[in-house]
């Protein structure tokens, strides 16, 4: 509605209504002539005693009233030539900002509605129930992303020499056969314990290194799952492999 009345106001009056003002002075000025004609008649007849004086008084009025009356018209036809004021049209403008501030704020409350995950995953847990008061910066579900996919992975100090960030990797799962390439993405500075997690082959105890591994995005599928125990093999070599867990 508010833009409607400022292209209105914009637009100005129909060429319709600018003709009917045009026609309105001519009709005005036509009377005027007339008038004017009829006191000079009235006035050349009024020393002969043919007219009287309040004939002529009359007659000077209708005259008065009909020049009166062309000047209305031609401020009218002026008008509506010109358009609405630029006062009205900046107020127009104004009423049409704040609609569409309102429209803004309104697509904005709506928009804060619906939760959106910043990237494709899977739901592993819901933290609130639907209808619950959740304040900002509050979890509401746990995601676990569909890509890439990582695989955590420790390794042995005495086997942190051969490897570095961008090694080669082959990963496999006890749930099938496949070969899944990757390579290592991030190895951590620090040492810790070994986690009840991993399991290795002569069952140590002694301090290992955090990794993550990133799979290819060729090869990673839904076979490998969230939580799933792997096995990790450097060069595709046995004697170097690890069981570690999780995805």
């Amino acid at each position: 509605m508010a833009q409607a009345e400022l292209t209105k106001l914009r637009r100005g009056l129909r060429p319709q209504e600018i003709t009917q003002a045009r026609e309105a002075l001519k009709k005005a000025q036509a009377l005027a002539l007339d008038a004017e004609r009829n006191f000079q008649r009235q006035s050349s007849l009024l020393a002969s005693g043919a007219s009287s004086q309040r004939t002529v008084d009359a007659a000077r009025t209708a005259r008065d009233q009909s020049v009166a009356g062309v000047e209305s018209a031609k401020a009218a036809l002026s008008q509506a030539s010109e358009g609405f004021r630029k006062e009205d049209i900046a107020a127009a403008e104004a009423r049409l900002a704040a609609a569409q501030a309102a429209a803004a704020q309104a697509t904005t409350s709506l928009a804060d509605t619906e939760l959106m995950a910043p990237s494709d995953g899977t739901i592993i847990a819901r933290v609130r129930e639907p209808g619950s008061m959740v304040a900002s910066q509050s979890a509401v579900y746990s995601l676990s992303l569909d890509k890439p996919v990582y695989v955590r992975a420790y390794v042995g100090e005495r086997d942190l020499g051969r490897i570095a960030p961008g090694t080669a990797v082959h990963v496999k799962s006890d749930s099938g056969e496949k070969i899944y390439r990757g390579q290592i993405g991030f190895i951590s500075p620090r040492a810790e314990f070994t986690p009840k997690t991993v399991e290795t082959t002569d069952l140590r105890t002694d301090l290992v290194y955090r990794l993550r591994i990133v799979i290819d995005e060729a090869d990673s599928d839904a076979a490998l799952r969230q939580g799933m125990p792997v096995t990790i093999a450097v060069d595709a070599k046995p004697a170097s492999s690890t069981r570690v867990g999780e995805r």
